[in-house]
């Protein structure tokens, strides 16, 4: 097999989608860890919309986290898509709904204000609220880890730095979700898709933000333990 690159960067969730498959599957791979703030030319030329992850693959360059996953699931067992069509064809459009929560995310942690900030929490808890009837337990379809479970551990990955700032009751009275969401983050790939600095890395990130969650993140570090955010 060709050697296996994976291009990141260390706050990347779209990033981890792969590194969790990559571990879920047993494949040796190397990661190169890049600077978005300050991309190398080389990286410039290989990634046609800026952005990471890629996957060197010999001498070929795949992007999208969604096209690596699958590639990997066709040339690497075992296999975490279901094989049947129409149920593969669902377990993609879930991914897409952990994109579509992702991007809610990033609108979280930007929001300027505590009304935006509210309106941000409010269309992530909408989305969730739609897995609860979804989800299966202990993973997304049962026992069986698919790459719909390799796309939310970055999401709910953030929800345990967002709970250290304050209580945003995003996942209040979801018990599937918050038993799925346990269940990741004891699940060793998806524990292993993030250095060991990560929650130090993601909270350094939030408390830099000018942005509502920001200050109060900046706030909280501030307060003496104990003080209400």
């Amino acid at each position: 097999m060709p050697r296996l690159e994976l291009v990141s960067h260390h706050l990347c969730p779209y990033v981890q989608r792969a590194a969790v498959v990559l571990d879920e599957k047993g494949v040796a791979f190397e990661r190169t860890y890049i600077d978005l703030a300050r991309k190398p030319d080389w990286f410039r030329d290989l990634s046609p919309l800026g952005k990471v992850p890629l996957l060197r693959v010999g001498g070929e360059v795949l992007f999208e986290s969604a096209v690596i996953c699958d590639y990997l699931d066709e040339t690497h067992a075992p296999r975490l898509h279901p094989d049947d069509p129409l149920e593969r064809a669902r377990h993609r459009a879930w991914v897409e709904v952990g994109s579509s929560i992702l991007a809610d995310i990033a609108g979280f942690y930007a929001a300027p204000d505590a009304t935006a900030l509210d309106a941000r929490r409010d269309a992530i808890r909408a989305k969730v609220e739609r897995l609860e009837g979804v989800v299966a337990g202990p993973y997304f379809v049962g026992e069986r880890f698919s790459i719909v479970d390799a796309a939310f551990g970055p999401v709910f990955r953030y929800f345990d730095a967002f709970d250290t700032i304050a209580d945003f009751g995003i996942l209040d009275g979801l018990e599937r979700v918050g038993a799925w969401r346990a269940g990741l983050a004891r699940r060793p790939s998806v524990r292993r898709a993030v250095t060991e600095d990560y929650p130090e890395r993601l909270m350094a990130f939030l408390r830099a933000r000018d942005s509502h969650l920001g200050a109060r993140a900046r706030h909280k570090a501030a307060a003496p333990a104990g003080a209400r955010p």
